[in-house]
């Protein structure tokens, strides 16, 4: 019974292990623009069934209740929690923040559609609208959104309608439209870092409409989403992952002890 023991509280350190490592993420990206917390979930593992519920009695009666071991836990899923960040005033125009749901989209280094959250955008030398990056040029997909040179002045609605002014001219002239996309189920996205994401056959299909239709959120000019995650719950997370941790390799002690008392009984 004890070797179970060793392997049962096995499981659960390399469970709280897991949630260590989920815990970690999310406390090191607390500054990561529209960066989504993850949620680590678990599951009891199989048991041994030594007495089955409603098993019958030497006198024909039915037992109400069985007798069955359990064999440990393990991770069944990461989830990443969806929750609206805080908005962050950055006085940039080129920074937008999306309020409720959808994604913007990008065209990766591959020419593959990804999707973010994070709004920080900037003007490259073809004035193309872009994630701002010192390594990769992402452009910005949907409603080509293109500025001419000497434009200024420039303003997102929340509508996502794209103006800016030129010199000379009283009136704003429109750079492009910005579009959002939703998925039906954004936790089955594939996260790829740098704050992308790419579809699956988990999240569904993208549905791609302008701001404020159809479902999507719409715009803040001049503002950022920060990171959603509580740095307290995280904290208190951190603090009862240890105390978990620690719980089961006091188990795997105890187990370690009664074999060494069991295999000392022969000198007796």
């Amino acid at each position: 019974m004890s070797v179970q023991t060793l392997y049962t509280a096995a499981t659960g350190m390399e469970a709280m292990e897991t949630k260590l490592d989920v815990i970690a993420n999310n406390l090191a990206n607390i500054n990561t623009t529209a960066f989504k917390k993850g949620r680590a979930n678990f599951e009891d593992l199989f048991y041994r069934q030594e007495v089955l519920p409603g098993a019958e009695d030497q006198s024909g009666g039915l037992t109400a209740t069985g007798v069955a071991v359990g064999l440990g836990t393990q991770v069944e899923s990461i989830q990443t929690d969806f929750q609206q960040g805080a908005f962050l005033d950055t006085g940039n125009p080129l920074d937008v923040a999306i309020v409720g749901d959808g994604f913007f989209q990008v065209q990766d280094t591959d020419g593959q559609t990804v999707y973010t959250r994070a709004g920080n955008f900037s003007i490259n030398a073809n004035g193309q609208l872009v994630v701002s990056s010192a390594s990769v040029g992402r452009l910005l997909q949907g409603g080509d959104i293109t500025f001419p040179s000497g434009a200024q002045q420039i303003s997102i609605s929340a509508e996502g309608r794209v103006q800016y002014m030129i010199d000379g001219s009283t009136d704003p002239q429109d750079a492009g439209q910005l579009e959002l996309t939703r998925f039906i189920n954004p936790e089955g996205l594939e996260k790829l870092g740098q704050n992308l994401f790419r579809e699956t056959m988990a999240s569904g299909s993208p549905e791609t409409s302008n701001p404020g239709q159809d479902g999507v959120g719409t715009v803040q000019s001049g503002m950022l989403e920060a990171s959603n995650v509580n740095p307290v719950g995280e904290l208190i997370d951190l603090i009862t992952t240890q105390r978990s941790f620690e719980l089961n390799s006091q188990v795997v002690q105890a187990g370690d002890q009664i074999l060494q008392l069991v295999a000392n009984l022969r000198r007796y």
